[in-house]
């Protein structure tokens, strides 16, 4: 994020957009300003110029990738129907993005917090920020489904919450680790008979 105001001289979203493919692919430290200026098409005085250094773009990146991600998870949490549908359509989002394409890049703000959030506050802000939101909302989906009698009043909303974000994560990290999608089915599946 820029700190100090400077211009921006370029159609950031697109910019944004080509640095998070890169820092996607290849991750924060295998990625060079050279290969920021070939992939943005921007030279490394323009593009010192629009965003002030490296680490400013990949926070812009990732900022953008989460803004995309949460609005989407959230949506489907918050949608009509069943919460086992919306939690299932959850799940079901996560597996089809972490093996639709075949770089089976999985999550990029997993893959930023397992490469940097140790030494990188804005790193571990963001996904800070990221899992906070889809906690809450799935605290709010569990309180609907326990009001609505889907599930037992007897099971604590802040229990349940952490079985499935602890499922949730974990199966996304797997994904990426062990490509089987058949796997990553049966577990997204043992997850809500967990919770149901």
């Amino acid at each position: 994020m820029s700190k100090s105001g400077r211009p921006r001289e370029f159609k950031d979203t697109a910019v944004i957009d080509a640095a998070m493919e890169l820092f996607w692919t290849n991750g924060y430290e295998a990625c060079s300003t050279e290969d920021l200026c070939k992939h943005t098409g921007l030279g490394r005085g323009s593009l010192y110029n629009a965003y002030g250094s490296k680490h400013e773009l990949y926070e812009q990146a990732l900022l953008r990738y989460h803004q995309i991600g949460i609005e989407a998870q959230v949506e489907m949490l918050q949608n009509l129907g069943p919460i086992k549908d919306r939690l299932r359509a959850l799940l079901d989002w996560a597996i089809e993005e972490d093996f639709s394409n075949e770089k089976r890049r999985g999550c990029l703000l997993i893959n930023a917090a397992l490469e940097r959030a140790q030494r990188d506050p804005a790193v571990e802000r963001l996904f800070k920020q990221h899992v906070d939101l889809l906690e809450e909302a799935l605290h709010r989906a569990i309180d609907t489904g326990k009001e609505s009698g889907e599930i037992s009043q007897q099971r604590q909303t802040p229990d349940l919450v952490s079985l499935f974000m602890g499922n949730y994560y974990g199966l996304r990290v797997l994904n990426v680790a062990m490509q089987n999608r058949e796997r990553a089915v049966q577990m997204a599946e043992a997850t809500l008979t967990a919770i149901f």
